[in-house]
């Protein structure tokens, strides 16, 4: 025992450097790839702060003022489909998503809202459900040398009863245009080259050598080791550092998207999605406008995301990406109906939008409706759990997938969801 210690310490203090932390995500990740399955890479882009559904894809023009605002709506190249003047280029591409409207629940605050959409389940105390990305990852393999999940810039919840293997790379920030993009663990910072980390790998492996009979009686430390080198193959990986430099684009797409935060991240996801990650989760912040609603959206907001989301449906298609990758754009929740003294928005869950995309999404059709001010579903409306099963059928992972808890405890993927009819074919 006095050996495995010093060992294991020796790798922790620096043997691989941050290659560690990165090890510690992969370790015991297993197959889940089962025959016959259709499997979709996907991205989730969420709207981080609650976007206002009255402002952009769900607007009520006939409503009284203090509920329709400043804003109006426009024709979309979709007939009778309009959503706000302020996105004519997502207007001009209405055709490439399908448009959900009348989605709801009852949890207003941001980090509760953010679980139950990120999750597809409503919070419960006693157990914390995964992610999407976590599920992909425990569904579907990825290559050796990449990353099977990735979040820019953080995870919105996390992978939950599946287990930490199964969490995503944070990349810690999100890329600037013609800056370099320093990721944690994976590209190398602090003097730290790939001849370093190849120095550092063949100590480790001398002593693997050195203590391998003591591996044999301790098949965790074995498993340890197994993870740390698929680690190592993702920091030294041409391919995961490639995906990574945005530098390596075409001049012609990367232009597409603009210079800001937001449109480099957008980008950044679909660089990761071609090289061959399965999912990827891009937090676009900025949409909690308790005051100046219309001034914010109008200045900052809406024209950022409009460009950087037309240039992301349109790189899609031009990368060949459309069929084999499934997207959704959502919020935690929408904003509230009447407008506040403050000319603002607050929160409100009980009416939100949702994008689909890619894969078998049946796109250039709108389903379901708000009221006429926008304060609920027009009808019974759909949950984040129906919204979540939708997701899962069009990355291909049935919604009814049981996993099993650390105690062994099966667990219905989305337990009380189904998938909105229409919306994935």
């Amino acid at each position: 025992m006095k050996h495995h210690i010093q060992r294991r310490e020796f790798l922790r203090v620096g043997a691989l450097g941050s290659a560690l932390s990165l090890g510690q995500v992969l370790q015991a990740r297993e197959s889940g790839a089962k025959a016959g399955v259709k499997e979709r890479s996907a991205i989730l882009v969420f709207l981080q702060g609650g976007p206002s559904h009255l402002d952009t894809f769900d607007m009520k023009p006939d409503a009284p003022s203090e509920y329709r605002g400043e804003f109006r709506s426009i024709a979309t190249n979709v007939p009778g489909i309009r959503i706000c003047e302020h996105l004519p280029q997502t207007a001009k591409l209405a055709d490439k998503y399908a448009l959900v409207r009348g989605l709801t629940h009852n949890l207003a605050d941001h980090r509760i809202g953010t679980r139950y959409v990120a999750t597809g389940n409503r919070p419960l105390p006693t157990l914390e459900f995964p992610e999407f990305g976590s599920v992909v990852s425990r569904r579907f393999d990825a290559p050796p040398d990449l990353p099977a999940f990735v979040s820019i810039d953080r995870a919105l919840h996390g992978p939950g009863y599946l287990g930490p293997r199964y969490g995503s790379l944070d990349t810690g920030e999100r890329p600037r245009a013609n800056q370099p993009f320093n990721v944690r663990g994976v590209t190398l910072g602090n003097g730290l080259s790939i001849s370093e980390l190849d120095r550092r790998q063949k100590l480790a492996d001398d002593l693997d050598t050195l203590f391998g009979s003591l591996e044999k009686r301790d098949p965790q430390l074995v498993a340890l080791d197994e993870f740390d080198r698929k680690a190592y193959r993702i920091l030294s990986s041409p391919r995961t550092r490639k995906a990574f430099d945005l530098n390596a684009e075409s001049p012609a797409i990367a232009n597409r998207f603009g210079p800001d935060e937001n449109g480099q991240s957008l980008l950044l996801s679909l660089r990761l999605i071609e090289a061959g990650v399965r999912f990827v989760t891009v937090s676009v912040g900025g949409w909690d406008t308790h005051q100046d609603n219309f001034r914010d959206l109008k200045r900052r907001i809406l024209p950022g995301f409009d460009r950087s989301f037309a240039a992301f449906l349109r790189t899609l298609e031009d990368k060949g990406l459309s069929d084999s990758t499934a997207v959704m754009v959502t919020g935690e929740f929408g904003r509230t109906p009447k407008i506040n003294k403050d000319a603002g928005r607050d929160h409100w869950p009980r009416a939100m939008f949702a994008l689909m995309a890619g894969g078998d999404a049946n796109p250039g059709q709108v389903l379901g409706a708000s009221d006429d001010k926008g304060v609920g579903p027009a009808d019974g409306g759909w949950s984040p759990d129906d919204l979540a099963a939708s997701f899962y059928r069009n990355i291909g992972i049935d919604p009814r997938t049981e996993f099993d808890a650390a105690n062994g405890r099966p667990i219905t993927l989305i337990r009380d969801g189904k998938p909105i009819k229409g919306l994935v074919g």
